[in-house]
């Protein structure tokens, strides 16, 4: 513990430091913001948290955050049911939205193929994606994991997997950068990478 610093302030430290691209720098100033905030504030950021880990859950169509079951994009009658955007986490559904560009359902893997990690196909939601194929709607699923070595390892993989279901399988195209995060990239980058998607 640092001189100084009492006991309550470096357990909420030692919070902060647990979340990712935290470090102990990054925690201070969070931790000195949040005591600069008037109580309200702080009280409504302690009540959000609360909030969304009580009523957020997987949907359990498609595994993207929700606070209804199914989510909003699988109960909208207007989507098209043919097309299935696979992407690695929620946020990455977010990311392809924010483009207004793609307007079929999705399948999130909850990761992506790394031994590093310790990650296999059995830890993803691949079964769940298979037995989804496999109702006859989907006629072309749009592979969108990341373009790094995990993501083209998982996207080869489910490649594999669901060609000998006679669906058409495409990837994003390269407009996105090798070793980029799809929740980082631009609309514009999204958008065109939609476009330009090539069947693999």
């Amino acid at each position: 513990m640092n001189p100084g610093f009492s006991s309550s302030f470096e357990r909420l430290l030692a919070e902060l430091e647990k979340m990712p691209s935290v470090g102990r720098k990054t925690a201070q100033r969070l931790a000195f913001h949040l005591l600069r905030l008037p109580d309200a504030e702080a009280e409504a950021l302690a009540v959000a948290i609360r909030d969304v880990k009580k009523n957020v859950r997987p949907c359990s169509r498609c595994f993207s955050i929700t606070e209804t079951d199914p989510c909003s994009i699988c109960s909208n009658p207007k989507r098209d049911a043919s097309q299935l955007c696979v992407v690695e986490q929620p946020s990455d559904v977010l990311a392809l939205e924010k483009t207004a560009d793609f307007h079929g359902l999705y399948h999130v893997l909850m990761g992506v193929i790394s031994p590093l990690e310790g990650l296999s196909p059995e830890d993803l939601k691949i079964r769940e994606l298979l037995a989804r194929l496999r109702d006859g709607k989907v006629r072309e699923v749009i592979v969108a994991t990341n373009p790094d070595l995990e993501g083209e390892a998982t996207a080869l993989y489910l490649s594999k997997l669901i060609k000998p279901l006679d669906i058409k399988v495409t990837r994003l195209a390269r407009g996105l950068p090798v070793g980029g995060d799809l929740e980082y990239a631009d609309q514009m980058t999204i958008s065109r990478a939609l476009d330009g998607r090539k069947e693999i």
